[in-house]
């Protein structure tokens, strides 16, 4: 039973959609919408649409997209049911009970208190006598007791069922165990195991306090085949690639930057030293959605990465990541040590801050990477590092930074500034002739420019879901206009998607409720960014006639079910393009 719509468009009432955004993104008027810079992806161009008078958010640049209750989920990482209670709390209103969204809340709840029951009992095991040798191994590394006291350090004993006997008696169930991922399940017997075994343990932390799961590194090196780091398992509370360790902490630093790491131990090194803007990856290489959390709270980060291979390819992979997230990037490159954890320990924290203040920005990181990679002795070498160097440089979008850096190669390879100056035009040139390229193979697949953005969501018939899209929009800006649209049923919708929305939006008019997109349930969010896309997008006049001329092309096209040519496809783009007031 979902929330009831009576409550959810009073909830939309009482939480202005340009209130709500307005306290994570600066947002200016520009005529009867909002703009400001996206906080879902980097960008230095205001994308990012707030329409009071419909309720909507949507930026051009990312395709995100909906209601205020949308905005929240994204904003804050949280499920749907989340969201609205966190809204309601915000509008002190009561939230009505309901079965299904209380038990999965219930459920999580439960998660995050199990997490912390866990948290306790490996804390208290490492300065119990099973944690000794633990703790000496914790201690040894340059961990003070405080510090293991503020990041909840554990150890996990090497036991087959220690946290699950100990939360049992806490009184957590067997299936709430499973859903944790802290233990594993036997095969042979169906019997619980501690999934973390001898392991001195890291707690990770979310921006809100909760724990949601568990980095274990491995104390004995008996099992020569066990991981030397182990992370619990994705679960409904925990997904690795949307956190990050430490974020809890650093997100308040003052410091006005973010320092990026590889593991646990660096990052819980950095901050015993005074550097609390320290984060790490989990387990993993950076992703998209960890660079988005990071630009939550900074413009830049620096990467210290290991100095082995290994680290300066992930290096290199994070670089264009952070770069699309917004970051400004720069790269410290350890010396005398192999990772900060190492460096701060044999020089402390002085020497490491001048070390900070000679990271270079990414470009010089990058030039010198593929100096290292050629013999400047040798003449074919000399050309392979200046021909690749060009590249790199005609990728920057100012034509001083390419000056600049042109220069640099220049006085590196000793050749003249002219010559390389000639290159990197060359490849400048090169760069926009394939950018040219790219947008005339989109603009020659119709087909393809007409389709939705998200590529979860496909349309079958183009033609029809123009009209569809349309009348959709037509529908929100004017709800009468629904009286309109006796004879056309959800089933001759092409797509399935449009055809869900109509019906909704039909059974809400129906019964006398508001005609909004907040009002729309059951939807992933990129269904509902696509929604809230089309009806910024069409922008068109309102009228019973366009309406209409939309009926009709949805019937006829359902009747006829045939499939439009390339020819047809690239008219009725140029027809869609001509509209009044469609963004192309």
């Amino acid at each position: 039973m979902p929330f009831p719509p009576a409550f959810l468009d009073e909830l939309t009432a009482r939480n202005p959609i340009e209130d709500v955004v307005g306290q994570y993104v600066s947002l200016k008027r520009s005529g009867s919408n909002l703009f400001g810079l996206c906080p879902f992806h980097g960008e230095k161009t205001a994308s990012f649409s707030v329409a009071p008078d419909k309720g909507i958010y949507y930026c051009f640049g990312c395709h995100k997209g909906g209601s205020v209750i949308n905005f929240q989920m994204e904003i804050e990482g949280l499920s749907y049911p989340d969201a609205v209670r966190a809204l309601a709390k915000r509008a002190g209103m009561e939230v009505p009970e309901d079965e299904q969204y209380q038990s999965r809340y219930r459920q999580q709840e439960r998660l995050w208190a199990l997490h912390k029951e866990a948290a306790r009992y490996f804390h208290s095991q490492l300065y119990a006598p099973v944690g000794a040798s633990a703790l000496q191994y914790a201690l040894g590394r340059g961990m003070s007791k405080s510090t293991l006291t503020k990041f909840g350090i554990g150890y996990a004993p090497d036991s087959w069922s220690g946290l699950a006997d100990a939360l049992r008696k806490k009184g957590y169930t067997d299936q709430e165990l499973r859903d944790s991922g802290l233990v594993t399940v036997s095969k042979k017997n169906g019997n619980l195991f501690d999934r973390f075994r001898d392991r001195l343990m890291f707690p990770i932390i979310d921006v809100r306090g909760n724990v949601i799961g568990f980095g274990g590194r491995i104390m004995s090196d008996k099992d020569k085949s066990a991981a030397k780091y182990l992370n619990s398992p994705e679960t409904l509370i925990f997904n690795k690639r949307k956190n990050l360790f430490a974020l809890n902490f650093a997100k308040k630093s003052k410091l006005g930057y973010f320092i990026l790491v590889e593991g646990y131990m660096d990052a819980i090194a950095l901050h015993q030293y005074g550097f609390d803007c320290a984060v790490a990856s989990l387990g993993t290489a950076l992703t998209e959605d960890g660079a988005a959390l990071l630009s939550r709270y900074t413009d830049q980060v620096v990467l210290i990465y290991d100095g082995d291979a290994a680290g300066q390819n992930a290096t290199q992979r994070a670089i264009p990541i952070l770069e699309r997230a917004g970051l400004q990037v720069k790269v410290l490159r350890m010396r005398d040590a192999k990772d900060p954890d190492e460096f701060l320990k044999k020089f402390g924290a002085d020497r490491f801050k001048l070390l900070l203040e000679e990271s270079s920005n990414r470009v010089e990181y990058q030039l010198a990477a593929i100096l290292k990679k050629y013999d400047l002795r040798d003449d074919d070498q000399k050309v392979k590092y200046l021909q690749e160097s060009a590249e790199l440089i005609s990728s920057l979008s100012s034509s001083v930074q390419r000056e600049v850096y042109a220069g640099r190669v220049a006085e590196a390879a000793k050749i003249s500034m002219d010559a390389m100056k000639l290159e990197v035009n060359r490849a400048f040139k090169r760069r926009l002739a394939r950018e040219k390229k790219k947008q005339e193979k989109i603009d020659l697949a119709p087909a393809r420019a007409l389709q939705p953005k998200s590529r979860s969501i496909r349309y079958d018939n183009i033609k029809s879901a123009m009209a569809e899209e349309m009348l959709l929009a037509l529908v929100l800006q004017e709800p009468a206009l629904l009286d309109r649209t006796e004879g056309l049923t959800p089933e001759m919708f092409s797509s399935q998607l449009l055809g869900r929305v109509f019906s909704q939006l039909s059974q809400r008019h129906k019964e006398g409720l508001e005609v909004a997109l907040s009002g729309l349930t059951d939807f992933t969010s990129e269904e509902i960014s696509h929604i809230a896309g089309l009806l910024q997008r069409q922008q068109g006049p309102v009228s019973e006639q366009a309406l209409l001329d939309c009926v009709r092309t949805i019937q006829r096209e359902y009747q006829s079910g045939r499939v439009e040519t390339e020819d047809d496809l690239l008219a009725l783009r140029n027809r869609m393009k001509e509209r009044k007031g469609i963004k192309a």
